[in-house]
Parts: structure tokens; C-alpha cells; sequence
């Protein structure tokens, strides 16, 4: 199994010294058959569904056996029997790994009416499955469901050409700056001609969110009308040479568009990127 070794520098508070060891966190890979059973790969996020299914049958068990509830126990258990032994179907790796007996043991205390065993049975088996949860979820969680922004590609309305997600942030950040740069010096043109360009770039990017988020309110949480408001103040700033204006509207933008949009895909898509690299 392929491990992946961070060097990670420790945060100090100021009660410890500042002088600190650098430490190491060991993150294990899943098997490569997980990925085929999530987006893009798949249609669905059918790894997911799997999960979510699981954690309900669990929780039907457990109600049912103490309402002591047999018909409904058995429906849930055979539900559950299934999903749990999917696992195995998907992940081949993990088949070995799978608590069948446990499922065995559920089975035979629910037609007995034993409801201490069953409790016991099902105890163990969710700490099979919370193991492997420590072991796989946060790495599963950011290498298949994080943004993969390497894979999408931004297209110019005005020339219709396709750039590299990283060559469209370089851009952006460039004519943010420039707006900024131009509009202190006294250069109204050149500050209002990065503007222009801003707002085109701004919109061609929105039209590539349509990758991950398929309704228009997703990117309208971001760049809708707060970022449009501020991007207009910025010009009315420019045009009136208000430096003080410009300033405010454009670090306003920044904040509420750069900022907040790296907050939410930023971390997990580097991470993403990190962890997929062989």
C-alpha cells in the first residue's frame, strides 16, 4: 500500500518555546479500485450513497431490536447484509477485511429475540467500520471529492481560446493589482482597462463553476450581486479619482470573492493535488 509522508511544522501558542521539532503525519492511500465508484469516474457518488445507506441501516437495527420490532428488524438487517457485503464487490482489497461473521451472529440473535446479542454484534461491527473510517476517510474524503481544478479548462467569450485554471488565478490576481497599482499612481486609463478586463475574466471563470455546480445560485454565492456592487463601486471610485473609494470597494472584493472562494477550494484542492501525485 502506497503511503504518502508529510513534513508538518507544528504550530506553536506562546507558552511553548519557540524552537520546535518538525514532526511527521503518515497518511495511508486507499486502493485504486475506490475511485472508479466516485464523480467523475462514476455518474454517481455510489461509494457514498453506500455509506449513507449503511449508516441508516444501522440505526433501523438498533431502533428495531429495542422496539422489538422483529419484521422490521429482519427487513433492515437483509438491507443491511447486502450494502455491507457490496463493499467487497467495489473494493476487492477490502474483502478480506469485511466482518462477515459479525453479520452472521446479527442474524441469528434477531431470529432468537436475543437482543443483548444482537447489541454486541452490532457494537463490534461498528468499530470495524470506524477503523476503517480513521484510516481512509479524510484521505478518501479530499482525493475524491475535493475540487480537481486541474481538469477544467476556462474559455474566453471574447476569443473563445481555453486557458489552464492556474493560468486564469495568475490572471485575475494580476488585474486585481493592476487596478490597484494604476488607480494610486494617477493612471485612470490603464486602471480602468484592467478593470474592464477583470470583469470579463470574472465571467468567464463563473461560467466554468457550471463544472462542479450545476445551478446558477452556486456561483451566484460568490460572484453575484455583492461582487458585481463592489467591482461597480471600484469604477466609480476610478472615474472620480478617489483613491479612498477604489481602495475600499477593491479590498471589499477581494475579501469577499478571492478570499472566500479560496477558503472553500483552495486548501482541498492542493491537498487533492498532493495526494494524487504517485
Amino acid at each position: 500500500m502506497i503511503r504518502i509522508v508529510f513534513a508538518l511544522l507544528l504550530v506553536v501558542s506562546q507558552s511553548l518555546p519557540a524552537a520546535e521539532e518538525e514532526k511527521t503525519l503518515s497518511l495511508q492511500l486507499p486502493p485504486a479500485s475506490l475511485e472508479k465508484w466516485y464523480r467523475p469516474a462514476n455518474e454517481r457518488d455510489v461509494w457514498l450513497h453506500t455509506m449513507f445507506r449503511l449508516r441508516r441501516e444501522m440505526q433501523a437495527v438498533a431502533e428495531y431490536a429495542a422496539l422489538e420490532d422483529k419484521v422490521r428488524l429482519q427487513k433492515w438487517l437483509a438491507r443491511l447484509q447486502k450494502d455491507y457485503l457490496s463493499i467487497g464487490d467495489m473494493v476487492p482489497e477490502w474483502k478480506d477485511e469485511l466482518e462477515d461473521g459479525l453479520l452472521k451472529k446479527m442474524r441469528l440473535a434477531a431470529d432468537s429475540g436475543d437482543a443483548e446479542a444482537l447489541a454486541r454484534a452490532q457494537k463490534k461491527l461498528r468499530k470495524s467500520c470506524q477503523s476503517c473510517h480513521v484510516e481512509y476517510k479524510l484521505v478518501a474524503a479530499l482525493r475524491y471529492r475535493a475540487p480537481d481544478f486541474s481538469a477544467v479548462k476556462v474559455e474566453s467569450e471574447e476569443t473563445l481560446d481555453e486557458e489552464e485554471y492556474s493560468r486564469v488565478m495568475a490572471r485575475l490576481s494580476l488585474l486585481l493589482n493592476r487596478v490597484k497599482i494604476a488607480g494610486e499612481d494617477g493612471r485612470q486609463q490603464a486602471a480602468m482597462d484592467a478593470l474592464d478586463q477583470l470583469e470579463q475574466r470574472l465571467s468567464d471563470l463563473g461560467e466554468s463553476c457550471s463544472t462542479c455546480h450545476k445551478k446558477e445560485r452556486s456561483r451566484e454565492i460568490i460572484l453575484g450581486q455583492e461582487a458585481r456592487t463592489s467591482l461597480a463601486q471600484v469604477r466609480k471610485g476610478l472615474e472620480a479619482g478617489d483613491d479612498k473609494q477604489t481602495g475600499r470597494y477593491l479590498g471589499e472584493f477581494a475579501v469577499g470573492v478571492c478570499a472566500d472562494c479560496h477558503a472553500i477550494h483552495r486548501l482541498q484542492s492542493s491537498m487533492r493535488r498532493l495526494l494524487s501525485d504517485d
